[in-house]
């Protein structure tokens, strides 16, 4: 009896096994290849939900159906220009056809380890055929000045480029690479120094440039204010001369059409007036008799 029990006992057992490995849940997160004897088998499960497989023989292998990231390692790559820079990049990846992604790559490291060299590769082909200025410019740039170098391509232009020749190859892997783009560009080491001084002196150029105009404009300021200045001058000094002119002609009208009404006693006021002028209190003349001067004093006298 104990020995039947035993028995009926290892039979649940292996019966609840066999139930719960016949059985296998996926989220909406997730999708699904069955395999037969590692052999995949039947279309991929991508519904979320409870799914049935004949236990012990099949095999559910789980493949991500979320946006996964590459991260590429910087690399040292020579432009059309022969720039030697350091090219950082990453991208954005899914799992398309899961049943092909297991049949070429059978899981995400594999997967890793070729998007790094079709990325890299397409990376090297893209910025070996530019040059450095279209990797650093986002776009073509309309400059107002006209100082910028024109450029054909710029970054974006350049990054879907990449994005082209990679999605073309990763098709055949089950994968589809949704977006790329160039982290970070910069010089090696021994070009950086020599670049930041040229970047110095171009500006320090661009400075004496700025300074050269400026003094230029002061110049043409000053210049204009001397101008002006004189010409205020000149007008101010001839309203003068006229004004003094227009004087000078009524106080010799007021003065002739005094004489005209009495040339007796408009000579004799003039002669008062140089009377004034001349003689002080110690103020010795010595003059002829006859003198013109002396004309109304001797008639004061008699």
């Amino acid at each position: 009896m104990k020995i039947f029990s035993s028995m009926a006992i290892i039979i649940l057992l292996g019966i609840a096994l066999a139930v719960s490995g016949a059985f296998y849940t996926v989220n909406e997160a997730q999708q699904v290849v069955i395999t037969q004897f590692g052999k995949p088998i039947g279309k991929p499960i991508t519904d979320p939900g409870l799914h049935f497989k004949i236990p012990f023989i099949q095999e559910a292998n789980y493949f991500e159906k979320r946006f996964l990231a590459w991260d590429g390692e910087p690399n040292q790559i020579p432009t059309k220009d022969k720039r030697f820079i350091w090219v950082d990049t990453y991208a954005r990846w899914r799992i398309s056809d899961p049943l092909l992604f297991f049949q070429r790559l059978r899981n995400q490291r594999i997967a890793q380890s070729r998007l790094d060299d079709i990325l890299d590769g397409g990376t090297r082909n893209v910025v070996a055929s530019h040059r450095l200025i279209e990797l650093v410019r986002s776009g073509i740039e309309k400059d107002a000045n006209e100082k910028l170098e024109p450029i054909k391509y710029g970054r974006e232009v350049l990054s879907k480029e990449v994005l082209k020749q990679a999605a073309e190859k990763a098709k055949d892997l089950g994968i589809e690479i949704l977006d790329f783009r160039f982290k970070r560009i910069n010089y090696v080491e021994d070009v950086r120094q020599k670049v930041y001084a040229r970047m110095i002196a171009e500006r320090k150029r661009i400075a004496e440039q700025y300074r050269a105009e400026g003094a230029g404009e002061a110049a043409r300021i000053a210049g204009e204010k001397e101008r002006q200045l004189r010409i205020i001058t000149s007008e101010a000094y001839k309203k003068a001369k006229e004004i003094k002119g227009k004087a000078d002609a009524d106080a010799a009208r007021i003065y002739a059409e005094a004489y005209n009404k009495d040339p007796q006693f408009f000579s004799f006021l003039r002669s008062l007036d140089a009377y004034k002028k001349a003689l002080k209190k110690s103020t010795t003349l010595i003059l002829s008799p006859d003198n013109e001067f002396l004309k109304f004093l001797e008639e004061t006298k008699r």
